[in-house]
């Protein structure tokens, strides 16, 4: 498996220093409102990666952190008058579900800031000692980058413009904002109770201290990968390796991977522009979460990735393409056990698809490599080419290529539940027709069904109903 890591700028082959489990950390939502779509693409990115290690065997152990602390949820909080944790608790409710209407796997661990105030104050201790910190005349304590040799390696930052001495106090700043960065922030009025005793005052930490600290105390000084999105890089993953190094002296991360940014209708997405979306949006439009991670997962994270509703009809075409092939092979197979081996066409099918996700997580390729095997099952049973035991293995072959992709068995169960009391009664009313051996009422009723959205077909089993 290889992949492409930010900090050399070339494909490497990913080495875990555990031999056979890798160790990574993702930066997680800040919950001070629901994510957006540009989220999710990140959070899908990091999920297909997630999936691709498992599929070589592979043990993980993945933390992402949800950001509770910060300018943006401090601010919330003040604007409703309500504690920090009643502010962001129904924003980090919303991201599990979101998560869960995605088919987003969990991670092993789901640190909040607010919960790990010690490690942090330890960590900023530590840079302390090694004369990498310093307090300023507000009682605040900064990170002295000019003291730190490598600092930049991320960014391929140019040292010689950095301002030495400047400072930076806000979480998020632009790249031209070099400077020293806070790590613990003085309280102030505008940070009501949120507050925090230390050795230097009361204050509360700087969000790139939260991830350092929470990253180490799960995962070690030293771990395998690190992701986000791209827009993370600089300053926030670049002050993490400051922190993280200048305190232990050890290299932080092996890896690191960024994802590009969304666009959607080929524009930055802005509540201006009327194209800002979260997911809840979309589904509300009528969008399932099976169609919108699709559009979400397929392009190749490294390049933009361009959203649009076009897409998103592309998605659902596409899936239905998927589901009758899937349930021609099922109805085809009927419970047979799978075959010892499936046919050339569609060994050759799951060789490439294995070469494009282990290729840098090449999604395009590997629903190319799908979609062959979606033409090949196809063929195969329109020309009366497979047996049961072939059927039953193609089954266990796309249900191998889900174990990446995530789209083909997630929320086909969907499609057939609730079934509206009005289609059961003309089912039944069909059935009894075929046992009178009624055929052109049974065709009425057939056709009234698809006319209403339904199609029944009929097997050894009876008839059998999908919603179309």
């Amino acid at each position: 498996m290889h992949i492409y890591n930010s900090l050399s700028r070339t494909k490497e082959e990913l080495r875990p220093i555990e031999p056979g489990h890798v160790k990574f950390y993702t930066c997680g939502p800040t919950v001070y409102n629901f994510a957006h779509i540009g989220n999710f693409r990140a959070y899908t990115f990091e999920d297909i990666l997630r999936r691709v290690i498992l599929y070589n065997g592979l043990r993980v152990t993945q933390v992402m952190n949800l950001t509770d602390i910060d300018d943006k949820t401090i601010c919330g909080a003040q604007e409703k008058g309500v504690p920090l944790k009643s502010f962001t608790k129904p924003y980090i409710d919303a991201f599990f579900d979101d998560l869960k209407a995605l088919n987003i796997q969990p991670a092993e661990h789901y640190p909040a800031a607010t919960d790990h105030i010690p490690e942090m104050i330890a960590l900023i201790a530590k840079l302390f000692e090694r004369g990498l910190a310093y307090t300023s005349e507000d009682g605040s304590v900064y990170f002295s980058v000019d003291k730190l040799p490598g600092y930049g390696k991320l960014a391929r930052l140019d040292r010689q413009n950095l301002r030495a001495g400047a400072r930076v106090a806000q979480d998020e700043y632009e790249k031209e904002s070099y400077g020293d960065f806070a790590l613990w922030k003085a309280w102030d009025e505008g940070d009501g109770e949120v507050a925090w005793d230390s050795p230097w005052g009361r204050g509360r930490p700087g969000w790139h201290l939260e991830c350092s600290a929470m990253s180490m105390h799960y995962l070690g000084e030293t771990f395998d990968l690190h992701t986000g999105g791209i827009d993370n890089l600089f300053p926030h993953h670049e002050n993490e390796i400051a922190q993280s190094e200048g305190a232990t002296g050890k290299p932080f991360v092996t890896y690191w991977m960024h994802c590009a940014h969304l666009r959607v209708n080929g524009e930055k997405m802005s509540k201006s522009l009327g194209n800002f979306f979260t997911l809840r949006d979309l589904i509300e439009k009528g969008w399932s979460g099976r169609e919108i991670r699709m559009v979400l997962i397929n392009g190749h994270y490294r390049q933009p990735l361009n959203f649009t509703f076009d897409a998103l009809e592309a998605a659902r075409t596409a899936l239905a393409r998927i589901d009758e092939c899937v349930d021609a092979l099922e109805e085809y197979a009927d419970g047979a056990a799978p075959a010892d081996s499936v046919p050339v066409w569609a060994s050759e099918a799951r060789d490439a698809f294995t070469a494009a996700v282990n290729d840098d997580l090449n999604i395009p390729e590997a629903f190319a490599a799908l979609f062959a095997l979606v033409r090949g099952s196809n063929s195969a049973l329109r020309d009366g080419k497979l047996s049961a035991t072939d059927a039953a293995a193609l089954l266990t072959l796309f249900d191998r290529m889900d174990s990446v992709l995530g789209v083909i068995r997630f929320g086909r169960a969907a499609r057939t539940d609730a079934v509206p009391a009005e289609i059961t009664a003309l089912v039944e009313a069909r059935a009894a027709a075929r046992a009178a051996k009624e055929w052109a009422e049974s065709d009425r009723l057939r056709d009234e069904l698809a006319a209403k959205g339904w199609e029944v077909r009929d097997s050894k089993e009876g008839q059998k109903l999908k919603k179309l």
